[in-house]
Order: C-alpha cells, then sequence, then structure tokens
C-alpha cells in the first residue's frame, strides 16, 4: 500500500545518501531548475499552498482538479510534483509509465492520514448499496474503495451528477461533506475526517479582524468548519477563491485557507490587500507543515537524482484510475 512505498523509497535514499548531498550555496537554483527541466523533459507541478519560491518555477500552479488534469495530459517524460503525496500518487495513477518524483515523500496529508484504507473499507461495508464519492485529498487505497473522486472546485457537480435515490458515502472531509449537504440537498454518509489547517481558523478571531478592517471581505475554502463559513462573503475551492479576489471589486479580504495563495493573490492582484485568517492559538496552523516540507533545494535534488519516486502497487493504481477518470469526465462534461 501507498504508506509502505513511501517507507520503502525513504529506505532507499537513505542507502544512497541523498538525503545528505550537499549543495554549493553558489549556485544559482532558479537556473539549474530551468536547466533540468529541459535536459529532462521535465514538468513541475506545484500546488498553490507551496511557498513562493516553487510557486514561481512550476510550470503549471494550480488546486487539486487542474493538476489532475494537467498530470493527465502531460507529454513530459518526468513529473516533478511539488505538493503532498497524495498529489504525486494521483499523477502516477494517471500516468503509469511516467517518472513522478517529489522533493519530498516526508509531505504527507493530516486529511488523507484520517482514513486509513482498512478501517474505511468495514465503514464502507456497514453501509452495503452506497455510492463512495472521496474527496482526492486521499491516498490512493482509498481511491481504489471509492466510485468518484472529487475536489472542491468540482465536488457540487460530482454529488449532483449521482441519481436522487442513489445513497452515498462521503470521504474523507467531514466539514466538506457538510457543506455539500447543505449546498446540493443531498443526504450523505460522512466519514469523520479533517484537514488540521482548515479545523484551526477562529471565528472569534476573525470577527475581532473584521472590526479593525470593516471593508474587508471575508472569503473561505469549504474544508473549514461551518461557524467560519457562516461568517464567510464568499466559499471557493483554492482556485475559486483566487478568482474571486480578482474579479471582485473589493480592495481587502481576510483569506481563511492556507496562506501560499496569498502569494498568487498578491501577484494577480498587486493593489489589493490580503490578510491571512487567524488560527485559534498562537502557532502557524494556518500553514500547512507537509506542504512546507518541500523547498526550492529539495525541488533541485529530486530533478537532478529522480528520487523520491513514486511507486505503487498495481492493482491499487488500477483500481485507484477509474474513479479518477470518472471525475475527469464529469468535470468536461460541466465545462470545468
Amino acid at each position: 500500500m501507498p504508506d509502505i512505498n513511501i517507507a520503502l523509497a525513504k529506505n532507499n535514499l537513505e542507502q544512497q545518501g541523498f538525503l545528505d548531498v550537499p549543495i554549493d550555496p553558489t549556485l544559482d537554483l532558479f537556473h539549474e531548475i530551468e536547466r533540468l527541466k529541459k535536459e529532462k523533459n521535465a514538468i513541475i507541478l506545484a500546488h498553490y499552498y507551496q511557498e513562493p519560491d516553487i510557486q514561481d518555477v512550476a510550470d503549471y500552479i494550480g488546486d487539486s482538479l487542474g493538476l489532475a488534469q494537467q498530470a493527465e495530459k502531460t507529454n513530459a517524460d518526468m513529473i516533478v510534483f511539488a505538493g503532498v503525496h497524495f498529489m504525486a500518487e494521483t499523477a502516477k495513477i494517471l500516468n503509469p509509465g511516467k517518472k513522478v518524483v517529489i522533493p519530498d515523500l516526508r509531505a504527507g496529508c493530516s486529511l488523507s492520514d484520517s482514513a486509513p484504507p482498512a478501517l474505511f473499507k468495514m465503514f464502507k461495508e456497514k453501509h452495503p448499496g452506497h455510492l463512495v464519492i472521496s474527496y482526492i485529498n486521499c491516498s490512493a487505497g482509498i481511491k481504489a474503495l471509492s466510485d468518484i473522486i472529487c475536489t472542491s472546485s468540482n465536488a457540487p457537480y460530482i454529488v449532483e451528477s449521482v441519481p436522487k435515490d442513489q445513497p452515498i458515502i462521503f470521504a474523507p472531509d467531514k466539514n466538506l461533506g457538510a457543506y455539500l449537504v447543505k449546498k446540493t440537498g443531498r443526504p450523505m454518509v460522512l466519514w469523520n475526517g479533517s484537514c488540521m489547517v482548515h479545523e484551526i481558523f477562529s471565528r472569534e478571531k476573525i470577527t475581532k479582524l473584521k472590526v479593525r478592517h470593516p471593508n474587508a471581505r471575508v472569503i473561505a475554502h469549504p474544508e473549514c468548519e461551518q461557524p467560519v463559513l457562516d461568517m464567510a462573503d464568499f466559499i471557493g475551492s483554492t482556485t475559486g477563491l483566487l478568482k474571486f479576489t480578482m474579479e471582485d471589486a473589493s480592495n481587502e479580504y481576510i483569506v481563511a485557507t492556507e496562506t501560499g495563495i496569498l502569494h498568487q493573490m498578491q501577484k494577480n492582484s498587486p493593489h489589493k490587500t490580503f490578510i491571512a485568517a487567524p488560527p485559534n492559538n498562537s502557532c502557524a496552523c494556518n500553514d500547512c507543515p507537509h506542504m512546507k516540507l518541500n523547498t526550492l533545494e529539495k525541488l533541485y535534488l529530486c530533478m537532478e537524482y529522480e528520487e523520491p519516486e513514486i511507486i505503487m502497487d498495481e492493482a491499487v493504481r488500477i483500481l485507484a484510475r477509474r474513479p479518477i477518470e470518472r471525475m475527469l469526465e464529469i468535470s468536461r462534461q460541466a465545462g470545468l
């Protein structure tokens, strides 16, 4: 299963000494990464939550839906995935003949970890006759147990594509699931999982922030808890939030999602002000610690040595591909 492969790959890298390779401090990493892209016919796919330097060298920056679409159609020989491991797994599921590497194999996901495949299989067996829609933020093992995958960009379309008399299990994000139940009117059985970043936002602190910034609009990702969504002026996927700030007439926003997206928001609307929504404690919990494990130095090393590579069980990969392809097809039909 995926976790075993990650452990094996990491042990292999440690034996090679790759993790201890020193980098010449005078090296121009931006230049070297561009050189390696050309030499190896590589494409860098980066999530909005990556650090700004990685976003700036990426060939494509996007949310999970856009990244899956790019992975499906790329002609590159090597996919360098600057994100977390479930995203790189998705690229490998869609491209079994291509090499897929990730800067740091430890870049996991609290939401994905909240749904162990063995436990989810038992949960699914307790609800016979239910169709399983799983949020893309899950392991290949969960995808293999699913009927359709969704992202926050296409989730309402995916849910509404299912016949109204068909019972649904939604996993693993209970907050996104509850949002979809409210938005679509479809009752669903929800797995009890959540994202450590999006659960930490404080309604009380955002309210106090609004007092200091009365003209700021609150925008939130649907992975946030309901009290935060209730006070949002706009709810949307990462890409949806970005587009909203580009098209909306306001000039100030309190942003309730991972702080990495603020880099693209500021680049696209340099005259506007973006304020990261505060967590309910004093830590930097609105930064995803897994996403931030990837660095420009690690990105360079993984391209130079073509490691760590994503490797998975072929039987799992085949089962996991079917629900992803269903998602991509429904997205195409919806014009997404």
